[in-house]
C-alpha cells in the first residue's frame, strides 16, 4: 500500500498544495512562474513571490493534477 504526500505552501489567503507522486514535471509552472517556481531551490515553491490570484491561475494550468489549491477561510469576527 503506497501513501501520498501532500505538500502544502500557504500565503495567508490561499493554499497551494504539490502532490509529487502525480507531477509529471512538464515543466509549466516553472515557465508561468519562474519566480515562484524554482525546482532547484527547496522548497521549490516561494509562495510569497506572487499574488493569489497568479497563483491560482498557474496551478489551473498544471496537467498533471499535481498542483492544487483552495482559499483559506476567513475568521467571522
Amino acid at each position: 500500500m503506497s501513501t501520498s504526500t501532500k505538500k502544502e505552501y500557504d500565503n495567508g489567503e490561499v493554499i497551494i498544495t504539490w502532490q509529487p507522486e502525480r507531477c509529471t514535471h512538464s515543466g509549466r509552472c516553472v515557465r508561468g512562474l519562474p519566480a515562484v517556481f524554482d525546482p532547484k531551490k527547496k522548497p521549490w515553491i516561494a509562495i510569497g513571490n506572487a499574488t493569489s490570484e497568479e497563483l491560482v491561475n498557474q496551478v489551473k494550468r498544471c496537467p498533471s493534477g499535481a498542483l492544487g489549491y483552495y482559499y483559506k477561510e476567513k475568521e467571522q469576527g
